[in-house]
């Protein structure tokens, strides 16, 4: 994987209201603390939600977790593949989706987010572990959960960004 010269950054969920919105602020977050330059989007492999706030649930966490959040949901596009120099998915399925509209040049740049999670990084890149969980039908905590894994991913991936631009 690599890691260095990384200007853009899209973080992916199945309809971008509750995981990717999650993901993006908290990379946005710890890039901006890092002193990192990285554009961070995020956008979903389905088009269900596109131009919807986020879900009411993942507002609320991420307000009471100290974050900011202006969201609009929207669908990945296939050309975003030639702008974005990383893309982190969710789950497998997202995975899945967008590798069967890569071009095959791109296909290296879609990646399990929590396979920066420094704990988990010893896991095979597609091990179920390293999914996170679809909150959208469940109760505030899961909401919760996921981001703590997204945080924990997101330290993990700010700390291989900034080894990698020395």
């Amino acid at each position: 994987m690599k890691l260095k010269n990384i200007k853009t950054i899209s973080v992916v969920c199945a309809g971008n209201i509750c995981r990717s919105p999650i993901g993006e602020v908290v990379l946005r977050d710890r890039l901006e603390k890092a002193g990192l330059e990285i554009f961070v989007d995020s956008a979903g492999t389905g088009n269900w939600h596109e131009g919807e706030d986020a879900n009411a649930k993942t507002n609320k966490v991420l307000r009471e977790s100290g974050y900011e959040i202006a969201h609009t949901a929207r669908q990945f596009k296939k050309q975003w593949f030639e702008e974005r120099d990383l893309i982190l998915v969710m789950d497998l399925e997202n995975k899945r989706n967008l590798l069967s509209i890569a071009p095959p040049t791109h296909k290296d740049k879609i990646h399990l987010m929590r396979k920066f999670d420094p704990k988990l990084s010893h896991l095979p890149d597609d091990h179920e572990e390293l999914e996170v969980p679809d909150p959208y039908h469940q109760p505030l905590d899961d909401f919760y959960e996921v981001l703590d894994m997204l945080e924990k991913a997101a330290d993990g991936l700010i700390s291989l960004l900034k080894n990698n631009a020395q």
